[in-house]
């Protein structure tokens, strides 16, 4: 523990220096801004700015390039609160009560709650890695198929569960989205599936892509069809920030999604967008007021946003521990660092405490 303790310390006085603080910044600023544009994603970001990183030492390009995936967690917000666009595809669940609350004047306490979410998310997941990274770790490897397929449908009964209204209803909503997952090429055998000729199914139908069109473009559609011009709201300042109702209400959700998103990140997949699915049925599950959800609620808010940057920090444990990336970024990650020699693995904890 004391050792522990103390690499923390370290990387905390390594991470604060002016320099790292400046990669930081602007690593979250670039990242921000390409979460905000819809279907270019953290992935796209952090291969276009990886070569970047090659004249900079180990610590300062790991922290630009870990800036740009979590400001891209967070940027994706942006435009699904205000637009109900999400900019990427861990922000689908935020269109739903966020761009609900800029209807009604509230984008800003929406905003707010988005950023405060993930920076504590984002906090406390970065202090869980330093202390649970090798355990957590070592049982994310023990994972096999026959672990995947009764994970994957306890998270489906789960979500049919959780989420309200019809059963039925629910399971024929999962059951079309595993058909609409089975398009693409089959890794295991690379044949196409389902794909009737169209070379450009071969990749399978992506998040981003049905979001926009089950959102941004039906709202566009809608307002474009719509001869009456809206009511432009019109806010004060201090209606720009969340109030203490709205705070106490979004306390505990950012902690489920936080416990949540930081649990799920751990598995090999797309986790961010996984524990946003999951954080928001558990929120709408407990929640006193569930028919709140979907028309505005805060707690729609808090906890999906608060998942998806923890579920982040939660991929790297595998990563940093291990040396098996558990996903497309971490894999770019786990590159950057080879590039300068570092292998990630068992002995990379005490090798490289201030990295870590």
């Amino acid at each position: 523990m004391a050792e522990t303790l103390q690499n923390l310390f370290l990387g905390f006085s390594t991470a604060l220096t002016l320099a790292n603080l400046f990669y930081a910044f602007a690593g979250c600023l670039i990242g921000t801004m390409v979460g905000v544009l819809p279907g270019v994603g953290p992935l796209a970001g952090i291969s276009l700015l990886l070569p970047t990183t090659f004249g900079l030492n180990p610590t300062a390009g790991l922290i630009l390039l870990c800036g740009v995936y979590y400001g891209a967690m967070y940027g994706g917000s942006t435009t699904s609160i205000l637009m109900r666009i999400p900019g990427e595809a861990a922000s689908v669940m935020t269109c739903i009560d966020g761009y609900a609350m800029a209807q009604k004047g509230r984008a800003g306490p929406a905003l707010s709650i988005a950023a405060i979410g993930s920076y504590v998310a984002g906090t406390l997941s970065v202090v869980g890695l330093m202390f649970l990274a090798p355990p957590l770790a070592r049982a994310a490897l023990s994972f096999g198929p026959p672990e995947y397929f009764s994970l994957l449908i306890l998270g489906l009964l789960v979500l049919g569960y959780m989420t309200g209204g019809s059963i039925i209803k629910n399971l024929a909503m999962i059951v079309l989205g595993l058909l609409f997952g089975m398009i693409g090429i089959d890794h295991m055998t690379g044949y196409f599936r389902f794909s009737y000729g169209v070379v450009a199914l071969g990749d399978g139908i992506g998040v981003v892509p049905v979001a926009v069109g089950l959102f941004g473009i039906a709202e566009i559609l809608a307002t474009a069809g719509n001869p009456v011009r809206p009511e432009v709201i019109k806010t004060k300042l201090k209606d720009l920030l969340p109030s203490g109702q709205e705070f106490r209400d979004s306390l505990f959700p950012i902690g489920r999604g936080t416990l949540l998103g930081f649990l799920i990140g751990i598995i090999p997949g797309s986790a961010h967008i996984i524990s946003t699915f999951v954080s928001y049925a558990v929120e709408r599950r407990v929640s006193k007021h569930p028919e709140k959800f979907g028309k505005g609620a805060i707690e729609g808010v808090a906890g999906p946003e608060s998942a998806n940057n923890a579920a982040s920090c939660g991929a790297l444990v595998p990563m940093l521990a291990l040396g098996v990336p558990t996903g497309p970024i971490p894999a770019v990650l786990l590159a950057a660092l080879m590039v300068h020699g570092i292998t990630p693995g068992p002995l990379f904890i005490k090798a490289q405490p201030g990295i870590l």
